[in-house]
């Protein structure tokens, strides 16, 4: 069953405001970015990582910086990602 987790993104330093994760179990099914960044590098990434699994894309996308920012959308593709397993063990989600 695919379920949605949506991050937001404000005052991270990234252009994008919010991510919208759609995963089946520990498959990313989908990334959702209404309202968007850098436009053409966001497709790529959400292209390259549909259908991966949830701990390949934390592993190959955490930490990665934007210029002098301390994120980057991938960096924050991966947070969100931890976040949604964090409110899974809680139960929240």
């Amino acid at each position: 069953m695919v379920q949605k987790y949506s991050h937001n993104t404000i005052g991270t330093g990234i252009c994008t405001p919010e991510f919208i994760f759609h995963v089946d179990g520990d498959i990313l099914v989908e990334l959702e970015m209404p309202r968007r960044g850098c436009d053409g590098n966001l497709k790529g990434i959400a292209s390259l990582i549909k259908g991966m699994k949830i701990d390949d894309i934390i592993e190959r996308c955490q930490g990665i910086t934007c210029g002098p920012r301390p994120s980057s959308c991938p960096g924050q593709i991966a947070e969100g990602l931890k976040r949604m397993k964090e409110a899974r063990a809680r139960g929240e989600f």
